[in-house]
């Protein structure tokens, strides 16, 4: 089994511990290294004093070793609702911010001021959670250590939600002062393909507490309201209720700060939200359904669907001194780690019963890519399974893949039929060949991109019960199609066509050469509601890949550097990250409707979204049409 090992060089080393005495000095802030003379214009640490982030082997380093595939895999709580419901939160929630009740809200609940006749009210179904230091332990082989999770848990709980039901969640922060050397306790909570307001939407520059902002400098919690309703259901495109073929599934949740992103999501601040409707409803009983695997409890919603599994893979580095957990806030390329952690263990084992499963699998980053295949280690052969969803949306048909490939933040909904493997024992493993933090080394499916069968990295362990076992899901070789009525976008006349540029200037990640500001005040383009824009991504970044995320709206991949992206491609429906390879033009359809106010486009490298490679454009009634913003 391939694993990266790095060995560290003295000098290596005196660089890192010299920087982490920064970060715990609480310089590590781009204004306060300027002004010690550390930070260079071009935003690298200078090359003196053992601080440069790139000194000769600053990379070469090796986690202490761990014994796979003797650690269960976790699967996180699911989260269930206050009792008592809105009336048990207090202070009681309002649609204006509550600043005086320590509220760090800066702007009213969209949705009860625009659409009263839908929202007529604040819901009654409400959660809270926390956000606060966690007693972790990744490995039986490496010591618990303190994280940052909701609720204490890493990765957090997992939320069920309904359509047609929208709900409050408060988030609190109780994270301490004092960080352990990375990461800052000022949070906003962005719910990863959400169709939702501004306001609650987890904008980079909604953080709290604000040191900088009066009126929530003290602020100790946010109350953000996902609506959980179908795209499109206010607008002139669709019908009043939305389309359902944007009907959403599988999303994530997790710490956007602005500038600290990479550092508080890799610390834990994460977790899995999943959506249900008539359809896709977590039943594989319910014959007005899909039958997609999972048997759900009759008389509790929120008990684990069973066979309905969510995979957060992500990849860290630990210390060799002392195992705690390693991460260099001063790399800038990305940070790729030789430990591969599920659901919050390195390589655990998984025992299945010979049936279907549904997993959902997230690449929770920072910085790895993965291309992920079945295999039979003993034989060294690839078994091929369905791919029934591609980011937050079911496919229009289950493809029968023999691997599937994932950037950062990029989900992935996959049915695996253990039956015939009774007995056996098989294995997630990732063979794309990535060398360091910028991504693989080659575009998806050119020579050299990918390792042989079984040299690659193995992740996660099946541990296939023998026998035989009651499965009621639905046999992918019979379904023609999820929902019946799915056809793409109807492609409206674009209002305008914009471009942008992914680049690297004076060691900076930029888009058409802007940086994103410290404080996420500047608008640098305007979208007009309820209307259609084509957009082009063109990475001119070398050898750099960006998986580029836009909020609020889903988008068509059009074309793929100038091939088009039609039925049968597993790109081919909705998105919200398009990958975008090594000097490629990609170009997206996209429709903003219902919601307005300010949201984000920026690479989901979580080390280049936080070293500025993020643009901020607003949804108002005008727009304009800035070609190049």
């Amino acid at each position: 089994m391939h694993l990266l090992k790095h060995r560290w060089s003295k000098l290596a080393k005196t660089s890192w511990r010299n920087r982490q005495e920064l970060i715990a000095a609480g310089m590590h802030r781009r204004r306060e290294l300027l002004k010690l003379g550390l930070l260079t214009a071009g935003g690298m640490l200078v090359g003196k004093h053992g601080l440069s982030s790139r000194v000769a082997d600053a990379k070469e380093m090796e986690s202490p070793y761990t014994v796979p595939f003797v650690d269960p895999l976790p699967i996180p709580l699911v989260k269930r609702p206050v009792p008592g419901g809105i009336a048990a939160l207090t202070p009681y929630p309002t649609i204006q911010p509550n600043w005086a009740g320590g509220e760090g809200r800066t702007r009213p609940h969209q949705a009860f001021l625009r659409y009263p006749d839908l929202f007529p009210s604040l819901p009654e179904k409400v959660f809270e959670v926390r956000q606060r230091p966690a007693l972790v332990r990744v490995s039986r082989n490496l010591p618990i250590q303190q994280m940052w999770g909701f609720d204490g848990m890493v990765p957090g709980p997992t939320y069920y939600a309904k359509y047609g039901e929208h709900i409050l969640v408060r988030n609190r922060n109780d994270l301490p002062a004092d960080n352990g050397g990375f990461g800052i306790p000022q949070v906003s909570t962005h719910l990863h393909n959400g169709h939702t307001p501004s306001e609650s939407d987890g904008f980079p520059g909604d953080y709290f507490p604000n040191p900088d902002n009066p009126l929530i400098a003290n602020a100790t919690f946010y109350d953000q309201h996902y609506p959980n309703v179908l795209a499109g259901f206010a607008s002139t495109h669709r019908p009043t209720y939305g389309d359902i073929n944007e009907a959403l599934s599988t999303l994530w949740y997790h710490d956007h700060r602005v500038g600290f992103t990479s550092q508080n999501v890799y610390k834990g601040l994460a977790g899995f939200y999943i959506l249900y409707n008539e359809y896709d409803c977590g039943d594989e009983t319910n014959a007005a359904g899909f039958r997609l695997p999972g048997v759900r409890s009759s008389s509790d919603f929120y008990a684990p669907v069973q066979y309905d599994v969510p995979l957060m893979l992500i990849d860290r580095l630990f210390d060799e001194d002392n195992g705690r957990l390693y991460f260099d806030l001063f790399e800038k390329d990305g940070i790729l780690g030789d430990k591969f952690l599920v659901n919050g263990k390195i390589q655990p084992y998984y025992v299945v019963e010979p049936r279907r499963y549904r997993f959902r699998i997230l690449d929770g980053g920072p910085s790895r890519f993965y291309q992920l295949f079945l295999t039979d280690k003993g034989a060294n052969t690839q078994i091929p399974f369905w791919m029934i969803g591609n980011d937050g949306n079911l496919l229009p048909r289950p493809l029968k893949v023999p691997s599937v490939t994932l950037s950062v933040a990029e989900r992935v909904d996959i049915v695996i039929d253990f039956r015939h493997w009774a007995g056996k024992t098989l294995y997630l493993e990732n063979r794309l060949a990535q060398a360091d933090g910028r991504g693989p080394d080659e575009n998806i499916g050119k020579p050299g991109s990918l390792r042989p069968a079984g040299a690659g990295d193995f992740i996660l362990q099946f541990r296939v019960k023998p026998g035989t076992a009651v499965d009621n899901s639905i046999d992918f070789e019979t379904m023609p199609s999820t929902y019946h009525c799915y056809t793409l976008p109807r492609r409206e006349i674009p209002r305008v066509a914009r471009n942008f540029r992914f680049e690297r200037n004076n060691n900076l990640w930029t888009i058409n050469q802007k940086l994103f500001p410290d404080d996420a005040s500047i608008t640098h383009f305007r979208i007009r509601q309820d209307s259609a824009e084509l957009w082009g991504l063109q990475n001119n970044s070398g050898g750099w890949m960006h998986p580029i995320h836009v909020h609020l709206e889903e988008h068509q991949l059009l074309r793929r550097n100038g091939v088009p992206v039609g039925p049968g491609n597993p790109e081919y429906g909705r998105k919200d990250v398009n990958r975008l390879q090594h000097g490629e033009l990609n170009t997206i359809f996209m429709r903003f409707r219902d919601w307005e106010g300010r949201y984000p486009l920026h690479c989901h490298n979580t080390l280049h979204e936080d070293n500025f490679m993020m643009l901020r454009w607003d949804v108002d009634q005008e727009g304009d049409t800035r070609k190049e913003p």
